[in-house]
């Protein structure tokens, strides 16, 4: 299995060991979330969870069928013979607060190293994971963590699935023990239908004791970067109305 170099639709497998570098692109504002990652309440609603119906082993053969039968983008799920079956989900990244990222150098030493940054993840930013009808919600959420190198806590995020219909949007948390490629299959593969989005956990507030002291002090400094480019721009702004209003009282008491 490979990992693609494109942010959008990155491609990785929680059966892989190797992973590779790629890049991310920073941007300031802690408090503030960036253009395009606001959530609005009537986008999304919140639906009560539905009681699964799971399926007999026939009923899954029979269902991986259809499903590879309905596949536009070549990513068939396939049927081992314990039962066990194996496909992909496409996941959305909306993450609205920086995430702390690790250097691949500094990968597996156990410490803390000067090589985190807190980055924003581009918008719009899609990983496609292969996985098993095994595999737990929490797993999926690790899984695209360590793709990412992001040393943030799993239990700072949560994984929702995301519903169309008539014409309205239902969002829904899923528990860490939920199958997601279970729901895939059930769903069937138009992603109208049924996606899957990674967000932090909705809690209201910050909750900054589950940030370690260096995830803190990183977003101190981002805080103090933006401190400054807000100060400059406000020195600038009124320097050109001072500027305006010299030259408007220079042109009234003008001799002549």
């Amino acid at each position: 299995m490979t990992w693609t170099s494109s942010m959008s639709s990155g491609y990785s497998s929680l059966e892989e060991e190797e992973s590779e570098e790629f890049f991310f692109t920073a941007r300031t504002s802690f408090f503030r979330r960036p253009p395009g990652k606001t959530r609005t309440a009537s986008q999304d609603v919140q639906k009560e969870r539905e009681p699964h119906a799971y399926l007999s082993e026939e009923e899954v053969k029979e269902k991986i069928q259809s499903y590879n039968s309905s596949v536009t983008d070549k990513l068939k799920m396939t049927l081992n013979a314990n039962g066990i079956y194996t496909g992909f989900i496409k996941v959305q990244m909306e993450l609205c607060r920086p995430i702390t990222v690790q250097s691949s150098q500094s990968q597996g030493r156990g410490t803390h190293s000067n090589n985190e940054t807190a980055f924003y993840l581009p918008d719009g930013c899609v990983n496609t994971l292969h996985i098993s009808s095994t595999n737990t919600v929490r797993e999926v959420i690790e899984a695209l963590l360590k793709k990412f190198f992001v040393a943030d806590n799993p239990a700072k995020f949560a994984l929702y699935k995301r519903c169309h219909k008539e014409d309205q949007v239902y969002t829904c948390k899923l528990s860490d023990r939920e199958r997601p490629l279970y729901l895939r299959l059930v769903a069937g593969p138009r992603t109208d239908m049924l996606s899957f989005v990674l967000r932090e956990h909705e809690t209201g507030e910050v909750m900054w004791e589950a940030f370690t002291i260096p995830e803190l002090q990183n977003f101190l400094r981002i805080l103090d970067k933006e401190e400054n480019e807000q100060l400059q721009i406000l020195k600038k702004r009124y320097a050109a109305y001072r500027d305006k209003l010299e030259e408007a009282l220079g042109g009234v008491w003008k001799p002549g």
